[in-house]
């Protein structure tokens, strides 16, 4: 079977209310592109229709396949979905759609070449955000400035749920992935400087969805402990490539 040029995984929990709109705009987008690709749909332990959603969609695009996976966390819903997938390029893509689905391919080439990971930025120059309360936005900035600090010095927004991985960044780093919760993207992206691979971050429109599950202050002091243990993970050399 031919590689994909491009795959997709969505992480789900409990997403009965978005999912129908996000998948019907994917499904749709990709339908018109020259290029092949797949949709990975990852049910992580949904308690509501979200499953049934999956199949509906799985049905309607050829393209589209599901999964489950048992581990909580989105952390962990990505890392079955990016291990899954065969494309040449995997895009991570949040089940909101908070991003139109149209600028994935800045993060594709030729619009971008030779770039090992590519992030979507809503601090870079040239990006736009819609309707984020003030509060919000500043609890975003307080968790970036600890990111920086403690663990991604230089990159600006780590924490957008848009992400693309060449097939050999992807399948280097998530087999090295021990965080499943919302921090699993600092993991992600401290690996990857420590093994060198470029990253860079793109530009978006972003619009602000008030079902957002992260709480930028409540979450702070989780982010903290994970930086924490994801510089011990370092220091012991679990992410070394001979282990």
């Amino acid at each position: 079977m031919q590689r994909p040029f491009l795959s997709i995984i969505i992480p789900a929990y409990n997403e009965e209310s978005r999912l129908p709109d996000t998948l019907t705009k994917v499904g749709t987008f990709l339908e018109g592109q020259v290029y092949s690709s797949e949709v990975w749909i990852v049910d992580n332990n949904s308690t509501d229709r979200t499953a049934e959603i999956i199949q509906e969609y799985i049905a309607r695009f050829t393209n589209f396949q599901g999964l489950f996976e048992k581990e909580p966390g989105k952390g962990a819903a990505v890392r079955c979905g990016m291990l899954k997938a065969q494309g040449e390029f995997l895009f991570m893509c949040d089940a909101d759609l908070s991003m139109p689905i149209g600028e994935v391919n800045k993060f594709l080439p030729p619009q971008l070449e030779g770039v090992d990971i590519a992030i979507a930025s809503r601090e870079a120059p040239g990006a736009i955000r819609y309707d984020e309360p003030l509060f919000r936005h500043l609890g975003g900035r307080l968790m970036n400035s600890l990111i920086q600090l403690f663990a991604l010095p230089g990159l600006n927004d780590t924490q957008c749920g848009f992400k693309c991985f060449s097939a050999s960044a992807s399948k280097d780093l998530f087999q090295y992935q021990t965080l499943s919760g919302w921090s699993f993207d600092i993991e992600l992206l401290y690996i990857a400087r420590r093994r060198g691979f470029t990253i860079v971050e793109i530009p978006i429109p972003w619009v602000f969805r008030q079902e957002s599950k992260v709480n930028p202050f409540r979450d702070a002091i989780k982010f903290l402990l994970d930086i924490k243990t994801i510089r011990q993970n370092a220091n012991q050399g679990m992410y070394d490539p001979e282990n």
